[in-house]
Formats: structure tokens, C-alpha cells, sequence
């Protein structure tokens, strides 16, 4: 599957212009600022971004042709409410020209991922998709989980709906076609099978179990059941299963056997028959209130890759058909599209959406309406599937909400908060220190919103608890009166919540007030005596102490947020520390790269011995001239560093 291009190469010839209007945020205002870049536009195809006073985008869109596209917002009567919203906070609009419609779709979507304006409709989703990597660039390749940019050579299938979707393909087909998932530096260095051979579920490469002919029959086993051969490689295996029972080679008859129920496991675990559909990406939309749920299906050679319900966020006021063709473009913005998208509906735009996935793809990518047959049926479970998905975030939303105004009532808030912010600290004896905010809402965790914060303060002294709440609270506060001062973007906190008791809290509470924010409400989570869940003591910021019922339903939830800023600052922790063990002051040498570095410890050992190196050992080291040598030398004996 090849990767998707990417539209950054519109920005390089574009023309743009940026026209400042007045000050004061009203109607006028912003028509004025939209006459002004009138005047300069032409009738060529590209896109527009709207800015408010201070630079941010507020609306991404397309055109056609850009004169008569922007003239609309003139003519202010006759757009909705929430365009006329967004023309009183227009100051300044930039305008980027491509060739066509189908590059400034493209263009588009891109500018709406990178800059998540409030006037667009966003695809909530802060995670990649994975897919499933079987690596082309060894003798003997390896099979894995992948997230992110395709760069590696070989061949990438999915994408699959969630981490755990992966995950059980990943298990069934260790056991099916015994492929190696283990890295390469680890695959170098074995001389005897590791535990996943033990467990029949890798064909030990590393030591020479399979010859490379006999694996390279295995990988193409795998390549045609990824690409919905199933059926041939079931018959494969079942005729050498045949074989090795009646050459009584009962012990291969039986791995075979196994590996023809991780076959059938993985067809059974198919949630739709998709048989025939070859692959194909299935979105059905259903609205309820004004909420509005696309549920999508993933079918990669007539499997079933799991599927997913999306929440578009911005979508008041908006047509469904608009809404699903910006999450469309959205989505594969990062995603390669199939050759066959099957909706719920038939779009105004579907043939400008088949031209712009087609150049992002490189192939001929049809989406339909299906009329009859199988595929009416597929869209008509993705449909069912939306509305059910509706029904749980609308049972959910209720309890969510419920619990939300009880904490309000029991902390004695204005309202129901819309954005709870939850702080931890961790750290191992004063090393390798790290801050974790967390954040929660109405609709659960926003972990787009997580930020973890590395302890650098030279006046924190290390394992200071108190010390390092302080500086995380000081910048976080910092940079959120500098950036929203005006709290008109949603990121300040309805209420904080700390891990700790009447220590964090005061400390906390101390910095807030240095910097004159005196409305957020804080609340300390102390852990009980013998801190254990159920016991736990709410700290107020009046001194008094609140308890509640080990099976109150607010405490449950205050334990799940306390617990997941716990998780989140162990992991953030943990990385770093990883990261420590694996560097060296050597790094910081001038001249020193990661080959010299290794021939220098290889040479002396550790570190520490190249420190105490004299001039004339440096010299013979392998690889080290003269002048870096003296260069070596003098930094560690000018400066007093200690290495690690």
C-alpha cells in the first residue's frame, strides 16, 4: 500500500495576502477586513484562512473561484448565525492559490489538521490509526505493529480501528505463520531460540530453524492472506496437514493444525461478512439533538479491520452532507484511501472528493451510495451501529453529567465543570523529574490536552515534591495568561486537582496568587492512613476536609482521575529514565557523534575512563585525530564535568 502524498507542496508557489482590519470586534469590523483583501483577489481555485485581532485561525475553506467564494461573507444577511460569529471576530484573511478544486481540497484538509480552527468541522480523533508492517528490508523480515509516518520499506496493511483490533490480528498470525516480531539488534544477538519458538509462535530465524527459502514461503503466505487470499492459503495448510498425517509425522500434522485455528480464529472473529468487497472503507452518519456520530467500518481484503464511531466537534448549524465530507477529507488526510468508499448518502461533491483522493493515492478511488446486494447490507449495519454508538454517548453523557454536578455541589463550584485539570509528580529519589497535568471533561478524557512538564529549575531541589508542584503550576499559569488572557479558548480550568494534601495544596495555592488568579478552585486528593483507595481526604482550599462514603459514586471518579494523572506521570517518568540510561556527557562533547562515541567507550571502557585518559592515550584512540583529542581533553579538564 503506498503512502499518501503530502499537499505541503501547494505552500511553495502559493501567493498569499494578509489584510489587517480595525480593532474593535464587531460586525462592521470584519466585513471591512474581508472588502480590503477583495480587492486583491483573483478568480483562480485555492484556499482561505480567516484570522481574528490576534493572528489565529478561525475558519479554513475552499473555493473554486476565490472572488466570488469570499464576496459571499459580504452579505451578511444572508449567512447563518454562526458565520456571522465568526465575520465579527475576522481581522485578516490569507489566501493561497493552487491549479485546481481537487489541490485546494487537499490543501484544505491539511490547513484544518494543522490549525483545528473553531469555525471548522473537526474530526475529534488525537491518535493515529495502526496498521500492521511486514518489513522488506532483511533476509528474513519482521512482522509489527506501526503508528506514524510510513517510512520503513515494506508492505503496510490496515488501517485497523483500535491498538487492540491490531493487537489480535498481531497474536493470531505470530501463530499462524510463525513470522519473527523481535527487533533487529535483539534477532543479532541470539544463539539459542527465545520463548516465543518455545510457545510455537516464531519459526526462530535467528538461530537457523527455517532456511531463508522455506521462510521467504512463509512471508508470502502472510502477504496473500493480508490481501484476502485466505481461502488459498487455508487449502495450502490443510493439504499439508494431510500429507504430514499420512507420512505419520504426527508432530508437524499437529503445529499445522494449529495454525490452521489461528486461521479460523481470525475469520471468526470478523464482526460483518465483507465477503467479495474486496478493500473498502464504510461511513454511515446518524444525528440525534444536535449531536452528530459517523460510524466507520474498515474492510481490507473482505476482512473486517474493526471499526470506529467519530464525534465531529463544530457541527451546529452545519448540513450532515458538509459534516461528512470534511470528515472524509480529514481522515484521509492522514490515512491511504481504498479504491471503494461506500457512504450512507450520496454527496454534492462526491466527484471533486473522488478527484482529490485519487491524486493523494495515486490510484482510482470510486465512493457510491450502494443500491442492492451485500454492500446496501454493509451500509446498513454501519448505519444501525452509528445510532447504537449515539445511544451509549447519550447514556454515558447522563451519568457523566450527573457526576459532574455533583461535584460541583459537593466543592461548591459556580456550575458543572467543563474542564478539570489534575496534577501529579514523580520521580525516583530526587532523578530524572517530571510534572503530568491530565485533563477531563464532559465527555471523559481529553488526552490531547495532556502535557507533562521536565523538572529544570536550578532552584528545585531534587526530590522536593512541594518544589517541583510549584514550578509546574507556575508555568503552566504562565503561559495561559499569556496566550488566552481573556479565557475565551476553553483551556482554563473549571477546577484543579492535586495529588497531594495541605502541603501541595498551599504550595499551589501560593503560586496562583503570585501570579493574581484567585478564581480557579483548588482541591487537594490526600490518600487515606494506610493510603489505600476509598479512604482518600479532599483538601479545601478554607482548611476544611471532606470524606466521602467508600462507595460513593463522586469518589469513584475522583479516583479514576487521580489514578490516571498517576499513570500518566509514571509513564512520562519511566521514558525519561529510559532515556538517561542510554546517554552519556559524552554527547555533549563538540565533535563527538554517535560513531565516535561508541569507538571512544568501546577503546577505554566507560566514560569515566576517557576522562581520566591522558592526551597520549586520547591520541591512539581509534578514529581520534590530533586536534580532537586536545579538543577531548580540554573539555573534560577546562570545565570539571564528572562523566556519567
Amino acid at each position: 500500500m503506498s503512502s499518501p502524498q503530502s499537499p505541503d507542496r501547494f505552500n511553495e508557489d502559493a501567493a498569499t495576502f494578509t489584510v489587517k482590519g480595525g480593532d474593535a470586534p464587531d460586525l462592521d469590523a470584519g466585513v471591512a477586513a474581508i472588502r480590503n483583501v477583495l480587492k486583491t483577489l483573483p478568480q483562480n481555485p485555492g484556499v482561505y484562512r480567516m484570522t481574528d485581532l490576534r493572528g489565529d485561525v478561525l475558519y479554513v475553506g475552499k473555493a473554486r473561484s476565490l472572488r466570488n467564494r469570499v464576496t459571499n461573507y459580504t452579505q451578511v444577511a444572508r449567512l447563518p448565525k454562526r458565520l456571522q460569529r465568526m465575520i465579527s471576530q475576522t481581522r485578516g484573511m490569507t489566501i493561497v492559490t493552487t491549479n485546481n478544486e481537487a489541490e485546494a481540497l487537499l490543501l484544505e484538509a491539511q490547513l484544518i489538521k494543522r490549525y483545528r480552527p473553531a469555525y471548522n468541522v473537526l474530526l475529534r480523533d488525537d491518535k493515529s490509526f495502526p496498521f500492521i508492517l511486514l518489513r522488506a528490508d532483511h533476509k528474513f523480515p519482521r512482522i509489527s505493529k506501526h503508528r506514524g509516518a510510513r517510512r520503513a520499506k515494506g508492505n503496510y496493511y490496515g488501517p485497523f480501528a483500535s491498538a487492540g483490533s491490531v493487537n489480535t490480528t498481531l497474536n493470531a498470525l505470530q501463530k499462524l505463520f510463525l513470522l519473527r516480531s523481535c527487533t533487529d539488534s535483539f534477532f543479532n544477538n541470539r544463539d539459542r531460540p527465545c520463548l516465543l519458538y518455545q510457545i510455537k509462535r516464531c519459526s526462530a530465524p535467528c538461530v537457523g530453524r527455517i532456511s531463508e527459502d522455506d521462510y521467504a514461503e512463509l512471508v508470502s503466505d502472510a502477504k496473500s492472506f493480508l490481501s484476502g487470499k485466505a481461502t488459498s492459503v487455508q487449502s495450502k495448510l490443510g493439504d499439508q496437514m494431510q500429507g504430514a498425517a499420512e507420512a505419520m509425522d504426527f508432530e508437524r500434522a499437529a503445529m499445522l493444525r494449529d495454525r490452521l485455528r489461528a486461521l479460523t480464529f481470525i475469520q471468526g472473529s470478523q464482526a460483518i461478512n465483507a465477503d467479495g468487497v474486496g478493500d473498502a472503507d464504510i461511513f454511515a452518519l446518524a444525528c440525534r439533538s444536535g449531536v452528530i456520530c459517523v460510524q466507520a467500518f474498515f474492510i481490507r481484503g473482505g476482512q473486517n479491520w474493526g471499526h470506529r464511531a467519530f464525534f465531529p466537534a463544530h457541527t451546529n448549524d452545519v448540513p450532515e452532507d458538509e459534516v461528512l465530507a470534511s470528515l472524509l477529507m480529514q481522515f484521509y488526510e492522514d490515512v491511504p484511501p481504498p479504491r471503494l468508499i461506500l457512504l450512507d448518502r450520496t454527496l454534492t461533491e462526491s466527484a471533486l472528493l473522488e478527484e482529490a483522493l485519487c491524486e493523494r493515492a495515486g490510484h482510482k478511488v470510486s465512493i457510491t451510495m450502494p443500491q442492492r446486494g451485500d454492500r446496501v447490507r454493509l451500509v446498513k449495519q454501519a448505519t444501525r451501529n452509528a445510532e447504537e454508538a449515539l445511544d451509549r454517548r447519550a447514556a454515558e453523557s447522563t451519568t457523566q453529567g450527573k457526576l459532574l454536578r455533583d461535584i460541583a455541589e459537593l466543592f461548591e463550584l459556580e456550575g458543572p465543570p467543563k474542564r478539570i485539570e489534575v496534577y501529579d509528580n514523580s520521580h525516583i529519589q530526587g532523578t530524572n523529574s517530571v510534572g503530568a497535568m491530565i485533563v477531563a471533561g464532559a465527555e471523559g478524557f481529553i488526552k490531547g490536552q495532556y502535557r507533562k512538564f521536565n523538572i529544570k529549575n536550578p532552584d528545585t531541589v531534587p526530590g522536593d515534591d512541594f518544589g517541583m508542584m510549584r514550578e509546574v503550576l507556575e508555568r503552566r499559569f504562565t503561559r495561559a495568561m499569556d496566550e488566552d488572557p481573556d479565557r475565551e479558548n476553553g483551556t482554563w480550568p473549571d477546577l484543579l486537582l492535586i495529588d497531594g494534601g495541605k502541603g501541595q495544596l498551599s504550595a499551589v495555592k501560593g503560586v496562583l496568587d503570585a501570579l493574581g488568579v484567585e478564581d480557579v478552585p483548588l482541591v487537594g486528593v490526600a490518600k487515606g492512613p494506610d493510603r489505600n483507595a476509598g479512604r482518600e481526604t479532599f483538601h479545601l482550599v478554607d482548611g476544611r476536609e471532606i470524606n466521602l462514603p467508600m462507595n460513593h459514586p463522586v469518589l469513584f471518579y475522583l479516583q479514576r482521575l487521580r489514578d490516571e494523572a498517576h499513570r500518566f506521570a509514571i509513564g512520562a517518568h519511566r521514558t525519561k529514565r529510559a532515556k538517561a540510561l542510554v546517554t552519556s556527557t559524552l554527547d555533549d562533547v563538540p565533535g563527538i557523534g554517535p560513531a565516535r562515541k561508541k569507538a571512544l567507550l568501546m577503546h577505554f571502557g566507560t566514560a569515566r575512563a576517557v576522562k581520566n585518559a591522558s592526551l597520549v592515550d586520547l591520541q591512539k584512540a581509534p578514529g581520534v585525530s590530533g586536534m580532537m583529542a586536545q579538543g577531548i581533553y580540554d573539555y573534560f579538564h577546562a570545565s570539571g564535568i564528572e562523566p556519567s
